[in-house]
């Protein structure tokens, strides 16, 4: 059943006083080949970011000895992600946080700009989709050809163009897997251990996961994932403004349609007469079956393909293009109105709002990453006991400290508490540096944890707190004996409530 046929049983339904089925059976796509600027626009999107997908792993990046040379590279096993100089640790996960925070913000300000951007040239789904009709058509034929052929008997030059097209898509989707997996281990080595069969079987598993998906979604699931499955053309309805560009069939010009030669007998004869001459170029085109003519609809992903047809035949028939174009809903009203059409304003409230709010997380992240520290120091007090009376009198705290080194080189360090002098700081290490701290030695790109030991005199309770108060804040400090940085972390020092000695 054609997308059309669908439409018209679903009207007969709707006439009748019936219930629409909930489940409508899929009406193969033939998308045809087309030209055009938008085409090329996506031509260009789609070689760039699977060029990019595809061999990003294989760049090296020298983070100098003890480091991985890989320049992207999601290192699960020591739990790390690095992307050329940066590299993140699991306690630095508002960066992700960050950068999620970003791609939603962009996603609403592409929104806001044109539409269904995203869906239309940068959709994972629609890269791949078009690199598989790309495919199909380069071994079957362009729309009327696969049309007349899947209308036909299966012959041995059928089963010959079916297995060559099916292997392509299969190479395809399991490259797309094989890429993937390569982001979280040594892209060479692994590529090695794989073509060997050497490789860590979760390879394996998840190379077969994504090829099965890949294949599956732009083979033959296609515009479905789109219509039914992403949650986005739903969402972004919500967000959407009259001045946003959408593609739209410009009614007030195309219509009424007719024939070539009808409309030029009713221009002759003076009467209204639309440029659209139903051609159905712009269905031909369009990879999720939809007529553009019947208004804006969930199906369409906006990806221009429909103004490239209908552009090409226009300059055929020696009419102005732009029958479909990218336009705003408020000029679309202006037209139907008589009205001119006004300039479209990209810069409005929704729009900066958008940017500011990108600029501003953008800059939070870069200022954090700019000024973060290349160790770090967190300190957990024992909860039980929470002090421990020593036979002198004095009071003693248990906390445990962890160390991270974020350099590959070995490194020592010292720790310090404000107020208190070294004898009174121990470790249970008990290493201490020329200055009487305790010493800590922490390996290339790793953390350490140590137990410390401080311990107030008989005597020192209640003074500099309040007498009534059991606890008072103390400064730990981390100082890096090469380099003299130090970070401070402030906590606090349990006590008996109330005594004073």
């Amino acid at each position: 059943m054609s997308v059309k046929q669908q439409q018209a049983r679903e009207s007969e339904i709707e006439a009748a006083g019936l219930e629409a089925p909930l489940y409508a059976s899929r009406a193969k796509i033939y998308p045809a080949a087309v030209s055009g600027r938008f085409r090329n626009i996506k031509w260009i999107i789609l070689c760039v970011t699977l060029g990019i997908y595809y061999f990003l792993p294989f760049i090296r990046w020298d983070r100098g000895p003890n480091a991985p040379s890989q320049a992207v590279l999601i290192d699960m096993e020591h739990r790390r992600f690095y992307f050329f100089f940066i590299e993140i640790w699991p306690q630095e996960v508002y960066y992700i946080t960050g950068l999620l925070i970003l791609a939603a913000v962009a996603l609403f300000l592409m929104n806001a700009i044109a539409g269904r951007l995203w869906c239309g040239y940068l959709c994972p789904q629609t890269v791949w989709t078009d690199l598989f009709f790309a495919v199909e058509r380069l071994i079957e034929g362009d729309r009327r050809t696969r049309m007349i052929k899947d209308n036909e008997s299966f012959n041995l030059e059928r089963f010959a163009q079916f297995l060559l097209k099916h292997w392509a898509w299969l190479m395809i989707a399991w490259w797309t897997g094989g890429a993937w997996v390569l982001y979280f281990s040594d892209a060479p080595t692994l590529v090695y251990q794989l073509a060997t069969f050497q490789g860590p079987f979760m390879a394996y598993v998840w190379i077969a996961i994504l090829t099965t998906t890949t294949y599956i979604f732009a083979g033959f699931m296609r515009e479905q994932v789109c219509t039914y499955m992403c949650p986005w053309p739903r969402i972004q309805a919500a967000l959407t403004d009259e001045w946003a560009l959408n593609v739209t069939y410009r009614y007030d010009r195309g219509e009424p349609r007719g024939s070539l030669k009808k409309n030029a007998v009713l221009r002759d004869a003076g009467k209204p007469a639309g440029d659209c001459v139903e051609c159905n170029a712009c269905v031909y085109v369009c990879p999720t079956g939809v007529d553009i003519r019947d208004g804006l609809q969930i199906d369409c992903i906006q990806c221009g393909l429909c103004i490239d047809a209908c552009d090409t035949v226009m300059d055929k028939l020696g009419r102005p293009t732009g029958l479909i174009g990218y336009d705003t809903d408020i000029n679309v009203k202006r037209r139907e109105a008589g009205l001119p059409e006004l300039k479209t304003r990209f810069i409005r409230a929704r729009t900066m709002l958008y940017a500011v709010v990108m600029v501003v997380v953008g800059g939070i992240m870069v200022g954090v990453l700019a000024t973060r520290h290349d160790s770090g120091l967190a300190v957990i007090h024992d909860r039980n006991p929470l002090f421990v009376r020593l036979a002198d009198g004095g009071i003693r705290n248990a906390y445990t400290v962890r160390l991270s080194n974020k350099l590959p080189e070995n490194r020592s360090f010292e720790i310090r508490v404000d107020g208190f002098s070294p004898e009174l700081v121990t470790s249970a290490e008990g290493k201490r540096g020329e200055s009487g701290w305790p010493v800590l030695l922490v390996g290339p790109d790793q953390t350490f944890e140590e137990r410390i030991f401080v311990t107030i005199p008989k005597g020192g309770l209640g003074n500099g707190h309040d007498q009534d108060d059991d606890k008072r804040d103390i400064t730990f400090r981390l100082i890096d004996l090469r380099s003299g940085s130090q970070i401070d972390v402030k906590y606090h020092f349990m006590q008996p409530h109330g005594e004073k000695q």
